[in-house]
């Protein structure tokens, strides 16, 4: 999956969070997200807040179909709130080949 592509994808299923995303969907919007939420902060401190209200929605739900990938629930994103902890096992999750079988599709 190309960089466009993922950000298509990503944008066509908005608030999909059943099924599945592989990890160059899942880490190429995550690099979309930050270079381009990095552009409009640049530009306007307003346009980064809408940029960033527009995009959370679609980032919680390729980051719950891609732990689905890894056959975990996507609740598990919310272990990313703890502190440095947190964030290191939700990257490394992220990061996993997908599993299979797995009960996600």
């Amino acid at each position: 999956m190309t960089f466009v592509e993922s950000i298509k994808v990503c944008f066509s299923k908005y608030a999909e969070f059943k099924g599945r995303a592989s990890r160059p969907e899942f880490w190429w919007w995550c690099l979309f997200v930050f270079l381009a939420g990095i552009a409009a902060g640049v530009v306007s401190q307003v346009l980064s807040a809408l940029f960033s209200l527009a995009t959370i929605l679609p980032s919680l739900a390729v980051g719950a179909r891609r732990l689905h990938d890894t056959n975990r629930s996507g609740w598990w994103q919310l272990i990313a709130l703890i502190p440095v902890i947190g964030w290191i096992v939700a990257i490394v999750w992220w990061a996993q080949e997908a599993k299979e079988p797995n009960r996600f599709g």
